[in-house]
């Protein structure tokens, strides 16, 4: 299940993006879709006489893709309920409702199972004040599919497209875990001599990401574009360049990477924390006439977030990601999950 080194496109694949605006994105240009495909989620409007926007988003997780085969029931819950929460987080929406679709093998479809899945599930829909409202059940490989539904006022919701030059780029958290945690779990043996308080809080946050929503609603005014970091720093933020048509440019200095990892992982860290993915941290872009504000924010304590670099225009039609100033190409699509 590690995420692996891209490789160049070749001209007969298609990766998961290529599919979606290919053959889907088209499919949500109706009466009452206010952002349709290519962002974390999308944004319908009710009736006239709503003041909110409901958010709508959907995920699969698969096991040996999402999970390992032998997580707990307990923990695939969890897992699998916090990311699609994350993407309510990078609209800047309150979570509200979800459904539950769930294929299980027939083997584990036994009352300890399904009971230690349900608390999992139970205890983040507790946290995040979520309800299930529905779903499906059918016997088959093991994934789970849960459409979260949120809710943001009229016009607040946040999309990829906003960014402008000048603005500021922020991330929320540290950066760099999901991809330590994913190794505590695939290569035991780089955790031997690491101390064991290390490995133990990479592997909670592996299961348990931690969704950024109170964050998001912090800044769901003065952020001009948001993202979640699921598939990497670099990748992800290159999706709100191109949405947005700008460039980016990070300074890997300012990275915020746990001192666990700086400690122990001194040659990884950064390469984690920009191209690792599964962090399920924020990347948010504010305009440089608030970007005191932000600041004061996290001078205060408001905000756990770190401005990271800032976006510039570009000048050819491939907007880029740099890091340090150098173009960042090999690695700028991040995981895919139809492209090795």
């Amino acid at each position: 299940m590690e995420r692996n080194t891209l490789t160049q496109k070749t001209s007969l694949q298609l990766g998961e993006f290529d599919i979606i605006a290919a053959y889907f994105k088209d499919l949500t240009d109706q009466s009452g879709v206010a952002l349709g495909i290519g962002d974390d989620a999308a944004i319908i409007d009710l009736p006239l006489q709503s003041k909110i926007q409901l958010v709508v988003a959907s995920d699969t997780l698969v096991d040996g893709v999402h999970f390992p085969s032998d997580a707990s029931a307990y923990q695939i819950a969890q897992r699998a309920l916090c990311v699609n929460l994350s993407d309510m987080a990078a609209m800047a929406a309150t979570p509200r409702w979800f459904t539950l679709a769930l294929t299980l093998p027939k083997e584990k479809a036994n009352r300890q199972w399904l009971k230690d899945f349900s608390m999992g599930l139970a205890e983040v829909a507790l946290e995040y004040n979520c309800a299930l409202i529905g779903g499906d059940t059918t016997a088959g490989p093991l994934s789970i599919t849960i459409t979260m539904l949120g809710e943001v006022p009229v016009g607040a919701g946040l999309a990829r497209s906003g960014a402008t030059t000048g603005d500021g780029v922020y991330v929320t958290g540290f950066l760099g875990d999901g991809a330590a945690g994913l190794l505590a779990i695939t290569k035991i043996d780089s955790f031997k001599n690491k101390p064991k308080i290390v490995s133990e809080r990479l592997l909670d946050l592996f299961y348990k990401p931690l969704p950024q929503i109170i964050a998001a609603l912090k800044i769901r005014h003065l952020a001009s574009a948001c993202i979640d970091i699921s598939d990497g720093l670099v990748a992800d933020l290159g999706h709100i360049c191109r949405s947005s048509g700008v460039a980016a440019s990070v300074d890997t200095a300012m990275l915020p990477i746990h001192p666990d990892l700086q400690e122990n992982f001194q040659d990884q860290c950064h390469d984690w924390a920009l191209f690792g993915g599964d962090d399920y941290q924020l990347c948010f872009t504010v305009p440089a006439a608030d970007l005191s504000i932000v600041d004061d924010w996290i001078y205060q304590g408001e905000l756990d977030a770190t401005r990271i670099g800032v976006i510039l225009s570009f000048s050819d039609n491939n907007p880029a990601v740099l890091i340090d100033g150098f173009k960042s190409l090999e690695r700028l699509r991040g995981f895919d999950h139809f492209i090795p």
